[in-house]
């Protein structure tokens, strides 16, 4: 099968003379970028981040790129924590009911004995996995293996999520989507907390949690602090 390359040419116009009445043009072609999928020149393979708040369709876009692979008989594994049952026991679930087939595994390590052998892994909800995921993501990519992690960059506090920041500095491609704010419309980047739990690991869906926007998100937590000081 052929695959598709790095960079396509493309035709663009660029000014080579130009003065206040008139302006001369050349056509030139110059190389946009296009989504990888093969490394031909080397045995190494790479990382790809999808991060964002919750409901912002990073599951969705995960499973979008390894059925792409499947579909072109690549050999592809995947892999989500064992802690998320929240729609299936072994299936990567989005919120638009999208799945494919994974293996719940307890710990980061048990993905490197079970990804041997593929040419695309897939991890879901990568931030509830132990530092050591960061590691392994980076072991896989030398052995020249596609990985593909889709995972929370904050946490309901607007931190930086577990293992995510250092995934995201590793990898060669980042993807932040974003969802829409239940309160303003505009994009959300922050996944608020409707419940009183301070505990960082808890699962749940628009029963408990809700994207806001930055300023949504801020008077939000501010109303929070402030019912708490009042009991």
């Amino acid at each position: 099968m052929r695959q598709r390359k790095w960079y396509k040419n493309v035709p663009r116009f660029i000014t080579v003379q130009s003065n206040k009445n008139y302006s001369f043009f050349k056509l030139e072609k110059y190389k946009m970028f296009l989504e990888n999928t093969v490394n031909h020149k080397e045995q190494f393979g790479w990382i790809e981040v999808i991060c964002g708040s919750m409901f912002s369709g990073k599951t969705e876009e995960l499973i979008r790129r390894l059925k792409r692979a499947q579909f072109a008989k690549q050999k592809v594994e995947i892999f989500k924590p064992a802690i998320d049952t929240r729609y299936d026991d072994e299936m990567v679930v989005s919120h638009d009911s999208n799945e494919i087939r994974s293996t719940p595994v307890p710990a980061a390590a048990n993905i490197a004995i079970l990804a041997q052998g593929c040419d695309v892994v897939g991890i879901d909800e990568a931030q509830f996995f132990d530092d050591e995921i960061v590691k392994i993501c980076n072991d896989l990519a030398n052995q020249g293996i596609r990985v593909i992690v889709a995972g929370l960059d904050m946490d309901f506090k607007g931190n930086p999520f577990g293992p995510m920041p250092a995934l995201m500095a590793t990898a060669e491609y980042v993807t932040k989507v974003h969802a829409v704010c239940t309160r303003t419309g505009n994009l959300a980047n922050y996944s608020f907390r409707k419940t009183d739990n301070d505990k960082l690991v808890m699962l749940g869906e628009t029963e408990e949690y809700e994207p806001l926007s930055r300023a949504a998100y801020y008077h939000a937590m501010k109303k929070n602090q402030e019912d708490k000081k009042i009991d």
